[in-house]
């Protein structure tokens, strides 16, 4: 026997068996020549997003694996396994020669039988796992036709160093973590979740032998779409338990009879299966695929991601999630014109995203959301030019307001001073003292013109009128604000306030937002909710701008840190005491001016119990509309209105929304009660203690 599996198999036989003839003597130079040592790794694994609290987001992964500790494993998974694959496992060195002499002759009489111990099918999976991670798609060799002899000499050599390396249960446990047993499944936790909706230490006797017969042919043997072969294939490793005496003879009949009882639990990989959040989920992966820290090239991150077994913890909280998800799809109901609504919410002074939703979906059957992959909240892309998902921004009207007001105040100006809010033209050779270069952006003395303003609307007839330039930015004046920038020292101190609060475009391409064009003070570029919730938080924070964080941290399978976003803050990005004049201000806009227009369906005013500030806005052609408002705790930018294509495609006019009609749509009409009722919910949650009183020479003078 031994002389013919010398010629037919040659190194099959590992040197404890004699080989003889010349394929003998060729084969054992080649076997002297194989390496010895195999390099033992992580095999692919889920990597999961989660919340701040630890509860589970979304999955993302190649393979579907989930390794378990040995003692986290149902008995009947190690006997059933052992008893089919290797009853000797506990006493060959790595490879079996009675093994292999049986394997011979049961082929040779035209049956099917594998002479590979379970140590040599752990090196074929840790090889073939190391060719997949490293992209060498090619280098992977599956059993049967395809393994040659020197693949089996290879795996041989490296077992029998292995056995020296790992003790047996050690063994045992990476081969039930590697094996594939099914596209949705590899290793043994992935697959009693699939195909029984249960987990391996709990799997039954039936169970466990059904998942052992797979593994010899996951296709031949799959349970759902081969009941008969996956039945007499599981009977078959049932009669060699009780064979090798892992089971007694009723323990035996009575799992023979068991039905199958397969309860699918199929995986669901990717943001848009995400437990909630979808949107927020697929901005963090972005940002996570981005993230040099990863590694050098996109395939690389890519890689280890998808593979690696990560742990993406996030900043987001759940109890404002929930809150904002419930209210952005309560805000246009049945929503037949595919309104958008949207919330995104920052914590001044850290710049952790706490909330982001919109009332989208990124599948069809979802909800009753429309269908868009586009993320509401958020830039198009990164400053690099790297994805980020976003819409790209959106028209932000008079939030942008603010901006000119902190202009103004740093100038030393008071709130209580007069302007002409009464001017409608501002000609082409209207001297702007300004001391930025237009074209260029670099510094200069020249007084250059911006271009022309002619015939500046207001929403209302009755406000071109002298004014202070408090009650233009609460009344949201057009004019006023003109007048408020016409009568600056240096017209370049809104671009510089503007570039403090980290304001730009959304497009993520030439993202520098200009604002020595004066249609760009009342909004006119896009701008991403996320961004303008930040600048708002800035003035939250007293004058302190966090850059928005949404990546606490992320830590490899060992749970050990390799990546996260830091917390970039710039104290004093505003000046202190402007930032509490412009909080002062714009509390007025919610006691007396365009926000007290916020009502519920009874008309009465929606109000919080903390003390808030905000700003309306409304793009011009009313189908772009905003709410931006923080607590010292939370700041939130709301936003309905046209969100997937150009906002000149339709107007926000004799419109009906979620059964009512509307004349025009007014940023405090729909995104106003959107923004009062979620921060009614989420305020309490954070500080929310009252703002520090300005300095009285920025209110009086």
């Amino acid at each position: 026997m031994s002389a013919l599996c010398g010629v037919l198999v040659a190194g099959f036989l590992v040197p404890a068996v004699v080989v003889v003839g010349t394929a003998a003597h060729g084969t054992s130079q080649l076997f002297g020549q194989l390496p010895s040592e195999l390099t033992v790794t992580a095999p692919g694994q889920v990597t999961k997003i989660v919340a701040a609290d630890g509860s589970h987001l979304a999955s993302v992964f190649d393979e579907n694996r989930i390794p378990v500790p040995l003692d986290k494993m149902s008995p009947n998974i190690k006997n059933a396994i052992i008893a089919v694959e290797d009853y000797r496992f506990y006493e060959h060195g790595g490879v079996d020669s009675t093994g292999i002499l049986r394997a011979v002759v049961s082929n040779l009489r035209g049956g099917r039988q594998g002479g590979s111990t379970i140590t040599q099918q752990y090196v074929a999976n840790v090889i073939n796992d190391h060719a997949v991670a490293e992209g060498r798609h090619e280098d992977v060799v599956l059993n049967g036709q395809q393994k040659q002899v020197s693949h089996k000499l290879r795996e041989m050599k490296l077992a029998i160093a292995l056995e020296k390396q790992f003790t047996k249960d050690q063994i045992l446990e990476g081969y039930l973590n590697i094996v594939f047993f099914n596209r949705n499944a590899y290793g043994v936790q992935a697959a009693s979740q699939y195909f029984f909706s249960t987990d391996a230490k709990d799997l039954t006797l039936p169970q466990a032998a059904t998942l052992a017969g797979l593994v010899n042919g996951p296709a031949l043997f799959d349970p759902v779409a081969q009941p008969e072969a996956s039945l007499k294939r599981r009977n078959l490793v049932l009669g060699a338990m009780h064979q090798h005496g892992y089971i007694t003879e009723q323990q035996h009949n009575e799992a023979v009879k068991a039905p199958m009882g397969t309860k699918l639990n199929a995986p669901k990989q990717g943001c848009a299966y995400a437990a909630r959040a979808q949107y927020f989920c697929d901005f963090v992966l972005n940002q996570v695929l981005n993230d040099p820290a990863l590694g050098d090239s996109a395939d690389i991150r890519a890689n280890r991601v998808m593979r690696g077994g990560l742990t993406i913890r996030t900043t987001l909280d759940p109890r404002l999630q929930g809150a904002a998800q419930d209210q952005v799809d309560a805000t246009a109901g049945p929503n037949p014109d595919k309104w958008g609504s949207s919330l995104v919410t920052v914590q001044p002074g850290t710049g952790q995203v706490l909330a982001m939703a919109q009332n989208s979906r990124m599948l069809k059957g979802q909800g009753a959301g429309f269908v868009t992959s586009y993320n509401f909240n958020v830039d198009a892309a990164d400053a690099n030019g790297n994805d980020l998902g976003g819409a790209g921004g959106f028209q932000p009207g008079s939030t942008m307001k603010p901006v000119t007001l902190a202009a103004w105040l740093g100038e030393g100006r008071p709130t209580n001073q007069i302007v002409d809010a009464s001017r409608r033209v501002y000609p082409l050779d209207h001297t702007w003292r300004s001391t930025c270069g237009r074209v260029t952006g670099a510094y200069n003395d020249a007084e250059l013109g911006f271009g022309a303003a002619r015939s500046l609307q207001n929403d209302e007839p009755y406000w071109y009128r002298r004014m202070s330039v408090r009650e233009g930015v609460y009344q949201s004046i057009n004019t006023a604000t003109f007048a408020s920038a016409a009568g600056l020292s240096d017209f370049c101190n809104i671009q510089r306030a503007a570039d403090a609060l980290r304001l730009h475009r959304g497009s993520g391409k030439d993202m520098k937002l200009d604002l020595s064009t004066l249609g760009n003070l009342l909004g006119g570029e896009n701008v991403a909710p996320l961004t303008m919730a930040s600048a708002f938080a800035t003035f939250a924070a007293n004058g302190t701008y966090c850059a928005p964080v949404s990546v606490r941290e992320v830590t490899d399978s060992q749970g050990r840190k390799i990546a996260g976003q830091s917390q970039d803050c710039r104290a004093r990005a505003i000046d202190p005491d402007v930032a509490k004049a412009v909080t002062n201000v714009l509390q007025d806009v919610l006691a007396k001016g365009s926000g007290a227009n916020i009502k519920d369906g009874t008309g009465s005013p929606i109000k919080l119990a903390v003390p808030a500030a905000a700003k309306t806005g409304t793009n011009q052609y009313n189908s772009q509309t905003w709410v931006v408002g923080y607590t010292r705790g939370l700041a939130t930018a709301s936003f309905f209105g046209e969100a997937l294509n150009d906002p000149s495609a339709r107007l926000g006019r004799d419109v009906w929304v979620n059964g009512r009609h509307y004349a025009s749509v007014d940023g405090a009409y729909i995104a106003g009660p959107q923004w009062a009722y979620y921060m009614q919910k989420a305020a309490d949650l954070y500080d929310g203690v009252a703002f520090d009183p300005p300095p009285r020479h920025l209110i009086t003078g």
